[in-house]
């Protein structure tokens, strides 16, 4: 077991690099399995999602390198088979289930096990299905297993009850292979859905409108390999814009996308935070009197579900009262009580949490219960008086590139400790 042990206090400067979106990248090593063609991902995050990705596309007979060095992945997919992926793998991380599209389109058959992840509220797959079976899939569950087939895809208008991100993508790479043309209505407009069909498209796939809330694919009969470089990763790049604010310090964030940036950039502006986009690099100071404000979770191009624990973090060190309403998951309040060991006054009232600041946080013995509330408590802690540990970091790293190291760089008192 590991912890990382944060003296909370110091100010932080300089620069920090932000790597390529997971988000963006796990999608696209499943879309790898659409091409019998070797596929090259360079500046991959080495992050344990995608390590465990890959190792479910190893278990199909994938063969897949990964160059820690150059942070290159590379993915031959030619002599993949139709098995059933290793179900401990598939258990351990919801996005597995992005592999059953591309395996459905090219195999015509797949059973792989109900997936994981964290625990956040219901996620649930019927999206996905209901998109595979407008396609043409036949959909078989039972014993914890979904079962599919078909002998042919045939392109349909799917219209999705919620803007679900990896429905969404599931649909789009299944669709790159079938028959006719497909229309995705109500579809997820995130970044890294635009990412994705970057990726297919240079593949040889063609779609159109990914970014919107309407995509239309043309089937086509067969796609090739390519190389492909992902996008930054928005949230961590968001979180490293709170780390300063919440320290009250001027740091340089390096690999971000202004557009992406939007709902974050203006809530922390509201906030009172300034902030001086350069390029692909923006500045952020926080050293100035914040102001509480409002946040409500949307699907983009609304504030991201991902960034509300981190803004959380900060509200709590905010003079006066804010209101985040979480939209997206009904159990991703977890993080509150952690919060609140280290002083934070945070009241639930249905999905909505009421946060009177306080004037300081206090460090404590804390633990991660997902990924993002564990970023949020390094953040609280580095702000806090005092030392915290923070436990469970395991789901820290499934979405944060040895992100005490890169914290240390910019001047804080962090370290990861094994027991």
């Amino acid at each position: 077991m590991e912890k990382i042990i944060v003296k909370g206090g110091c100010k932080l400067s300089g620069e920090v690099n932000i790597s390529s979106a997971k988000n963006s990248v796990l999608p696209i090593i499943a879309a790898s399995i659409l091409s019998g063609d070797k596929c090259y991902i360079r500046n991959a995050p080495m992050l344990e999602d995608v390590l465990v990705i890959c190792d479910v596309l190893r278990s199909l007979n994938a063969e897949v390198n990964i160059n820690r060095t150059n942070n290159i992945i590379t993915i031959d997919t030619s002599k993949a088979c139709t098995g059933e992926p290793n179900p401990e793998l598939v258990r351990k991380m919801r996005a597995s289930f992005l592999i059953m599209g591309p395996m459905i389109a090219r195999f015509g058959k797949f059973r792989i096990s109900l997936p994981g992840g964290c625990n956040i509220g219901t996620r649930p797959i019927d999206l996905h299905l209901k998109g595979l079976t407008a396609l043409g899939v036949k959909i078989k569950l039972g014993h914890g297993y979904v079962e599919a087939n078909t002998n042919k895809l045939i392109g349909n208008k799917i219209y999705l009850d919620f803007p679900s991100v990896g429905a969404t993508e599931n649909i789009m790479m299944a669709a790159a292979l079938a028959e006719g043309e497909t229309t995705i209505e109500n579809a997820a407009a995130e970044p890294e859905i635009e990412d994705l069909a970057h990726f297919l498209n240079s593949m040889g796939a063609k779609i159109k409108g990914a970014g919107t809330d309407t995509i239309k694919i043309s089937g086509v009969k067969e796609l090739k390999g390519v190389t492909h470089t992902p996008i930054y990763d928005r949230i961590e790049a968001g979180t490293f814009m709170v780390a300063a604010a919440i320290t009250k310090s001027k740091i340089k964030i390096n690999g971000i996308m202004e557009e992406h940036m939007k709902p974050v950039i203006a809530k922390l502006t509201e906030c009172g935070v300034a902030m001086e986009i350069q390029g692909e690099s923006i500045i952020v100071d926080g050293d100035r009197d914040l102001r509480p404000v409002d946040i409500k979770t949307m699907p983009y191009p609304g504030f991201p579900t991902d960034m509300q624990a981190q803004m959380m973090a900060l509200l709590s060190t905010v003079k006066g009262t804010s209101i985040i309403t979480e939209t997206i998951f009904e159990n991703r309040y977890m993080h509150v009580g952690e919060l609140k060991r280290m002083g934070a006054e945070i009241k639930i009232e249905g999905r909505s949490a009421v946060i009177e600041g306080v004037d300081r946080l206090c460090g404590a013995e804390v633990k991660a219960t997902d990924l993002r509330a564990g970023a949020a408590l390094i953040l609280a802690a580095l702000s806090a008086e005092g030392v915290t540990a923070i436990g469970d970091i395991y789901h820290i790293d499934r979405g944060y590139v040895e992100i005490e190291k890169k914290i240390q760089m910019l001047g804080a008192d962090i370290r990861r400790l094994k027991e």
